[in-house]
C-alpha cells in the first residue's frame, strides 16, 4: 500500500484545490513558467493563444492555457525560496497525490518548470539586459538541508570549496548548490544566454551585502563572492528563488531551471528602469522554446 498523506501535512481546500496556489489536479500541465510577481503572469499568458482558467490566492496567481496546441500555465511564486517551498510541494501534490485516497500515486508525473526572473549582476562580462541561465544555484537560504537526499543532490565540492574561500560565517545557514537540469537547459539556452552560477539569497537587502541603516555583519563577503572560481567558471548574479526551484525539484523528480534578465550590475553600479522590455522578450523566447518538437 503506498503512503496516505493526513489531512495536516497537505491541506486540500472545499473545492479540492490544494491549499495555498488554489489550483485542482485536473488544471495542472506538464510545462509551468514561473515568476515572482503576480502581475506578471497576464504578461506571459498574452503569448498564450488560450487562457483556459484563471486562479488568485495572496501572492500565488495561475493562469492556465495553450500555445500551438500544448498546454501550458503561469504561475506566481512571490518572493523568497520560502514561498518556492510551497509552490514546488504543491505542485508535484497536483501531480502525484490522488486528492480522493491521499496515496501518493504508483506511477511519476513529470513536470517541466521554468522560472524567468529580474536579478543582479556580479560580473562585468554580464551587462545589464543579459539572460543568465542559473546552470548552479547556490542556496543562502538553508530550505534544502530541511530535507533527506539534500546531499546526493549537490555539488558537495563546490560547496566546500565555496565555504573555504569566502570565510563563510557559520551564523549562516550552509549553502547548498544544484544544478539546472540539463535537458532545459539544452532545450532553452542558446548563444543568446550566458550560463552561470547564480546565488539565491535569503533576502533582498543585507543578505545580498546591501547596506541602508543597518550595517552588514560581513561587508567584505561580495568582494570574496566575485573573485571565487569554480571549475573556470565565476558566480554571476544574485536573486532569491533559483536554488530552492532546482533543489526540490531533483528532490521530487521534476525538471527545473532559471533564467533571469540582469535588470542591475552591481559592480558597474548600473541598472535599466526599461527592464520590462526585455523580461517580455525573454518570455517569449523561452514560452516558443520549452513547447518546441
Amino acid at each position: 500500500m503506498s503512503k496516505i498523506i493526513p489531512d495536516s501535512e497537505l491541506i486540500i481546500n472545499s473545492d479540492g484545490s490544494v491549499f495555498h496556489i488554489h489550483v485542482k489536479p485536473e488544471q495542472l500541465t506538464d510545462n509551468i513558467i514561473v515568476c515572482g510577481d503576480p502581475g506578471r503572469v497576464n504578461m506571459i499568458a498574452s503569448y498564450f493563444d488560450t487562457q483556459d482558467f484563471e486562479v488568485s490566492s495572496r501572492e500565488f496567481h495561475t493562469i492556465g492555457g495553450t500555445y500551438k496546441g500544448k498546454p501550458i500555465m503561469a504561475l506566481s511564486h512571490g518572493i523568497g525560496p520560502d514561498n518556492i517551498d510551497i509552490v514546488m510541494t504543491e505542485l508535484d501534490a497536483l501531480a502525484n497525490v490522488d486528492f480522493e485516497t491521499r496515496q501518493v500515486k504508483p506511477e511519476h508525473r513529470t513536470l517541466n518548470i521554468v522560472r524567468i526572473g529580474t536579478s543582479g549582476g556580479l560580473q562585468p562580462y554580464v551587462p545589464v539586459g543579459t539572460p543568465v541561465i542559473a546552470s548552479k544555484a547556490i542556496g543562502f537560504d538553508g530550505v534544502l538541508n530541511f530535507y533527506a537526499g539534500r546531499m546526493a543532490n549537490c555539488d558537495l565540492e563546490f560547496e566546500k570549496r565555496f565555504c573555504e574561500f569566502v570565510k563563510w560565517n557559520p551564523l549562516f545557514a550552509k549553502p547548498y548548490v544544484v544544478d539546472a537540469d540539463p535537458m532545459l537547459v539544452e532545450k532553452i539556452g542558446r548563444d543568446d544566454m550566458v550560463r552561470g552560477y547564480t546565488i539565491s539569497a535569503v533576502g533582498f537587502y543585507g543578505p545580498q551585502g546591501r547596506e541602508v541603516r543597518l550595517e552588514l555583519a560581513e561587508p567584505e563577503l561580495n568582494k570574496r563572492i566575485e573573485q571565487f572560481e569554480y571549475n573556470g567558471g565565476r558566480i554571476t548574479n544574485y536573486e532569491m528563488e533559483s536554488s530552492a526551484l532546482q533543489g526540490l525539484a531533483k528532490l521530487l523528480g521534476h525538471r527545473a531551471m532559471t533564467v533571469c534578465s540582469i535588470i542591475a550590475n552591481r559592480v558597474a553600479t548600473t541598472a535599466n528602469p526599461n527592464y520590462k522590455t526585455a523580461v517580455n522578450e525573454l518570455v517569449a523566447t523561452v514560452i516558443e522554446r520549452l513547447l518546441a518538437d
